[in-house]
């Protein structure tokens, strides 16, 4: 008497699609598995963010998290807000003014996740970027990647700025006041106030990204965004009046001089692309069992 055992073999997953379809319940597998991984990097750089905001590395010149997100508060003259010491107010240091016992885990809560999100700006932005691109063709993909380092370049540049300008925005607003006041900050406004201004500027300089990106997709062309550079120019500057919180002139100002010029950057990389564009379809243009078109020799050259 023999014995047969039958093993059973897990089916292959099937190959996906080269046009990216996907039934809709793998489209939400898909989007939870991405969204976990993105939110454990999120949750990573945080807790990397939250041991850092008390420690930094002298020995690298590396400050702590704290001095470094409350460095703008800090460069405002002392004129203009509450110092404190060691019996109270009136000392030499900088600090924030805690109202509430949950202020201060409150404030390195928020540090952590400040620095959690820009730590983990490679993972996340991987994450979406790999959801988006099977939806697209492979030459598409190629784009993908160029304009998703492009976007997290342009996004710290826009951070980078607010940060050096929000110094200049601060001594401005806190100055309204004259002599009949002095600020002492708490770390929910000055919070509250430093993220919003580095969210506005980093999306702010993502404008000649999308504008580039319509130009390849041959929604816009350069001729159409040059003619509407002086309309563009108006609406930005409206623009950075409107979303700038505190509406200092300072920021302001940085803030929309930064978006004129990636405007005019972004209409000068449309028309090289369009350039380019019109010549390759002018090479392809003739078709490939036309005649060539030879230049007609000289008499004196047949006649030799």
């Amino acid at each position: 008497m023999s014995l047969h055992l039958t093993v059973r073999r897990r089916p292959n997953r099937e190959p996906r699609p080269a046009d990216g379809a996907m039934p809709l319940l793998d489209h939400l597998n898909e989007f939870r598995r991405r969204l976990f991984v993105a939110t454990l990097g999120l949750l990573v750089g945080a807790g990397v963010g939250f041991v850092w905001f008390g420690h930094g590395i002298p020995a690298i010149g590396l400050p702590s998290l704290g001095d470094v997100l409350t460095g703008p508060y800090c460069a405002v003259p002392a004129t203009e807000r509450v110092t404190f010491g060691g019996s109270g107010f009136g000392g030499g240091d900088c600090r924030l003014l805690a109202t509430g016992p949950f202020s201060a885990l409150e404030l390195q809560l928020k540090s952590a996740l400040i620095a959690g999100s820009v730590l983990s700006a490679p993972v996340w932005l991987s994450q979406l970027w790999g959801f988006v691109t099977p939806a697209l063709h492979t030459r598409e993909r190629r784009y993908a990647i160029t304009f998703a380092t492009a976007g997290a370049a342009l996004f710290l540049a826009g951070t980078v700025l607010a940060y050096l300008v929000i110094r200049e925005g601060l001594t401005v607003l806190l100055g309204f006041g004259g002599d009949a006041t002095i600020a002492a900050l708490t770390p929910d406004s000055y919070f509250s106030f430093l993220i919003a201004m580095l969210i506005v500027f980093g999306v702010s300089f993502e404008l000649p990204l999308l504008l580039i990106m319509l130009n390849r997709m041959s929604v816009v062309s350069h001729a159409q965004l040059g003619s509407w550079r002086r309309y563009a120019v108006f609406a930005l500057v409206v623009f950075a009046g409107l979303i700038v919180p505190g509406n200092d002139p300072i920021t302001m100002l940085a803030l929309a001089v930064s978006l004129i010029t990636l405007y005019e950057l972004s209409v000068q990389v449309a028309r090289i692309h369009d350039r380019r564009l019109a010549r390759r379809r002018a090479t392809h243009a003739l078709p490939d069992d036309s005649p060539s078109i030879l230049p007609v020799p000289d008499s004196n050259e047949v006649s030799t």
